[in-house]
Formats: structure tokens, C-alpha cells, sequence
């Protein structure tokens, strides 16, 4: 419409409004450091036993096979139904060795999502590749699949720091947030010196944290979309097509390599559709190999 202002493209943040990164400007996240319990950054004491003494190399591989039987526990059992002495028998040792390294069960699994931190510095490289019209859709499928895999990965862990923090735990809530904080900063950047970045709106954090918070909320929730019968195969073509235009201002090709094919859309769930059938093609085959006459 004449007269009416063009709307200003807003610098990307890398955290709460006033605290704006140089970095941003580059499209390169900060480095992530790891958390203490108490949501500052990690320090010798913070990695000390309960009684501040600091671990030997033994003493460190313990709390690792520690915080190792903690993770391999959240698998399968509610974090609030593990014990110490569930932790202490899986990891072959016992209560009062638990009890020379954490304070509680809790204080284990504050140290697993710490490490969710670290972990996604991977993908805020990924985000950090070429996105040029030769290699932006691939860019954009491999941005797809590292964070599927990331939150696959971390899907136990990740079910308790979402947990938590839906219930207003401040020190999960804070994780959740870094964890994420890099790869969102990094979207941003790229974003903001994209040529066609301004297709999905004007703010690149507001666009980077809305595309963000699509992939961890389909990750967290893919078994759930597999039940309707929609594929990973194509929940990651979907995904990586939204963020390649929001990206670049350009639709990605529709012919390009791995593209799934048309489905019809869905009114209920779909009985043994994707990991379901998998996992029923795998116990045909297997049932076939002990059947020979």
C-alpha cells in the first residue's frame, strides 16, 4: 500500500531482549558452556563429591558409570520411581558410593541434561552450512535429520527436563533453554543474511525460535505421528521444506532426491504404520529363521 512504512528487519539475540550477541550478526552461536546444578556455569566445585573433595581418575569413571545407569533407567522406568539403589545395582556399586557424588537421584539427571548443552553445539554447525541454491535443500534436510537424531538420542532425558519444566522447575526449564539457545542464535544469523530471509517474516529470532520449536516439538512427539501414519521419512521432508523457504525465500525442489511420495491425508490413526510395521516386519523375518522344517 503506498505510504505504509517497510517493516525494519530486527537484529538477531541470543538471549533475553538487551543482552544481544556480536556474534548474531554473524549467524555463529556463542559457546555453549555446561551448567552447574544451579544453572550457573560449571566449576571445579560443581563437579566435586558430595563432601568437596575433587575426583581421581577412578573417582570420575564411577559417577560416569553412575550417571550412565541413571540414563539407561530413565529409558524405561518414570524418573520419579528410580531409586538410589536402582542407579547403585546397575551400575555395579553401591548406595553409599551413589551418595559420594550426588545428593539425590535428582542431582544425576540435573548432570544428564547439563550435557544436552553440549550436545547441541553439533547442530548449530549444521545450521552453519552452505545454504546456497546448489546446497540449501540438502543444508536444510541434514539441519532436519541431526535434530531428530539429537533428540532421539536424548529422548529419556529430554522426556524429564520437558517434564519439569512444564511444572515450573526453574533449573530444568534453564537447560531446556540453552540446549536450544545456540541452534536458534545460529538460525537467526542465518536468516538475517539471507537473501530471501525476510520470507518468513521480519524478526529473524522470531522466525528461527518458531521453526526451532517445530522440529523439537515433531522430534518429541514423532511416535505419536507414525500412530497417524504419517512416515518420518516424511515428517523430515515436510520439516526440511518449511525451513529451506523460511531460510532462502525459495520452495525446494519437488523432484529432489529421497522425496517421499504423496499420501493421501488421514482422518484416524493408522493400525501398524510406520515404526510399528517395521518393528512387525522384523519379528516376521525373525520367526521365519526358527521355523524351518
Amino acid at each position: 500500500m503506498p505510504g505504509t512504512p517497510a517493516r525494519r528487519t530486527k537484529t538477531p539475540r541470543s538471549g533475553p531482549t538487551g543482552t544481544t550477541s556480536a556474534d548474531a550478526r554473524t549467524g555463529r552461536a556463542p559457546a555453549a558452556s555446561p551448567l552447574g546444578a544451579g544453572g550457573d556455569p560449571a566449576s571445579e566445585a560443581d563437579l566435586s563429591t558430595t563432601d568437596g573433595r575433587l575426583p581421581g581418575r577412578r573417582g570420575k569413571a564411577t559417577r560416569r558409570r553412575l550417571v550412565e545407569a541413571t540414563a539407561k533407567l530413565l529409558v524405561d522406568t518414570p524418573w520419579r520411581s528410580i531409586k538410589v539403589i536402582d542407579i547403585a545395582r546397575e551400575a555395579g556399586t553401591s548406595p553409599a558410593t551413589f551418595y559420594q557424588y550426588f545428593e539425590n537421584v535428582e542431582q544425576a539427571i540435573l548432570l544428564l541434561a547439563e550435557e544436552l548443552v553440549e550436545g547441541a553445539g553439533a547442530l548449530a554447525e549444521l545450521v552453519d552450512g552452505d545454504w546456497s541454491e546448489q546446497m540449501s535443500f540438502t543444508t536444510a534436510r541434514r539441519v532436519v535429520e541431526g535434530f531428530m537424531s539429537y533428540w532421539e538420542e536424548n529422548r529419556a532425558v529430554f522426556r524429564v527436563v520437558d517434564l519439569a519444566t512444564e511444572e515450573g522447575d526453574l533449573r530444568f526449564r534453564g537447560l531446556r533453554v540453552r540446549a536450544l539457545n545456540a541452534v536458534t542464535v545460529t538460525l537467526a544469523g542465518v536468516i538475517s543474511n539471507s537473501p530471501g530471509g525476510r520470507a518468513a517474516g521480519a524478526d529473524p529470532m522470531a522466525t528461527a525460535g518458531s521453526l526451532i520449536s517445530m522440529l523439537a516439538h515433531v522430534a518429541a512427539h514423532r511416535y505419536g505421528f507414525e500412530f497417524w501414519g504419517i512416515r518420518t521419512a516424511t515428517l523430515l521432508d515436510s520439516q526440511a521444506r518449511l525451513l529451506h523457504w523460511a531460510v532462502t525465500g525459495r520452495a525446494a525442489p519437488i523432484d529432489a532426491p529421497g522425496t517421499p511420495r504423496i499420501a493421501k491425508p488421514r482422518t484416524g490413526p493408522v493400525v501398524g504404520g510406520g515404526a510399528a510395521a517395521a518393528n512387525v516386519a522384523a519379528a516376521k523375518r525373525r520367526g521365519t529363521g526358527r521355523s524351518r522344517p
